[in-house]
């Protein structure tokens, strides 16, 4: 009997440590079932050519700039898409943004991107560069967006293009 005893003062700990275990599991699996299970949006556009603002007080596409030594939105999204045209979709450069400002880790890029989605953002006709910059975004056939100075034959010949949606960006008051 005294060494049944000390044998299940031996497993105890190992039966909280296994049930502590399967509790995490299952924990684990709800939140990935939660994930599989959320509604996911998106802020991409196809064929698309978003229009400067109305109101936008730029005449031609302008470099946004810093405030101090920090980067604004509008600069984290004018270097990514400026230096990388047809590259990304708008739903990467918006990620791309929250996750560059938030210090998220690359083992933390697909749940937070995920959960990111799980709820309806902003898309390019509020943002800035369309808003208050000049740059008109236009989305090919797959989603991958470039920018356009107002200025540009190139932005005059998208906004006047039949094959693509023409929008506006939005006003800002």
């Amino acid at each position: 009997m005294g060494r049944l005893k000390v044998l299940l003062d031996d497993i105890r700990p190992l039966i909280g440590k296994a049930n502590s275990l399967a509790a995490s599991i299952t924990n684990h699996n709800a939140i990935i079932y939660n994930i599989n299970k959320m509604k996911v949006y998106t802020t991409n556009y196809e064929d698309t050519f978003i229009e400067i603002a109305d109101d936008c007080p730029a005449t031609s596409g302008e470099i946004p700039p810093t405030k101090g030594n920090a980067k604004t939105i509008a600069n984290i999204q004018y270097d990514i898409v400026s230096k990388n045209p047809y590259k990304f979709t708008s739903d990467d450069v918006f990620f791309q943004v929250y996750a560059e400002r938030n210090y998220l880790a690359n083992n933390e890029l697909k749940e937070a991107r995920d959960q990111f989605f799980s709820k309806g953002q902003p898309c390019f006709r509020t943002s800035p560069l369309t808003k208050r910059y000049g740059w008109g975004i236009h989305s090919d056939k797959d989603g991958k967006i470039a920018l356009y100075g107002s200025e540009t034959a190139e932005y005059k010949k998208f906004s006047k293009d039949k094959n693509l949606k023409v929008i506006k960006a939005m006003k800002s008051r």
